[in-house]
Order: C-alpha cells, then structure tokens, then sequence
C-alpha cells in the first residue's frame, strides 16, 4: 500500500453547514469505503489555514487516490487533492542513490 495525503478545502455553502459536519463527515467516510474498499485512514486533522483538513491513508495505486479526492468533490468540497507521501527513511534512501 502507497501513503496519501489528502488537503481538503470545503466550499463556501458547505462551511455554512459547519453544525452538520459530523453526519456530512460520515456521510463522505461511507462512500468512500464504499467506492474504496482498499483504503485505510491513518489520521484525520482540522486544519487552520488555506486547507479545512488533512488526512492521511493508504491505497493501493494513485487511481484510488483519485476516487478519494473526486469523491471529496462531490460532497462540496471547494479544493481536494491527494499527494504521494515518502516515509522519511526512504527518502534518505533514495537520496544516497543520487
């Protein structure tokens, strides 16, 4: 399994919503069991800046990271993007290949 990081920025009708998060939170953690069977989540973050939140989870290939991040979008988020993430120790690896 490959690790994401999810940014996340809700759109402006969805930040109004903010009394419902819990069940529109639910409601977009279903579908994407659903539609992602393969994908674990690692860790979930509030975020104060230009991103809303930040999870982290694996998956099995980058198509899958593109499900989570469209299924984001669907369910009002302004901005979603997925982004491979390297565990620090094979970073240093890769950097004594060069």
């Amino acid at each position: 399994m490959k690790t994401y990081i999810l940014l996340t920025k809700l759109s402006p009708d969805l930040t109004k919503q903010i009394k419902d998060r819990t069940e529109i939170g639910r409601n977009w953690l279903e579908q994407v069991r659903e539609k992602c069977p393969d994908v674990k989540f690692l860790a979930h973050y509030a975020l104060l800046g230009e991103f809303d939140f930040l999870d982290i989870y694996e998956a099995s290939d980058e198509e899958t990271a593109a499900k989570v991040s469209l299924i984001s979008q669907v369910n009002g988020a302004f901005q979603a993007q997925s982004h491979p993430a390297i565990p620090y120790k094979r970073f240093l690896e890769l950097t004594k290949e060069i």
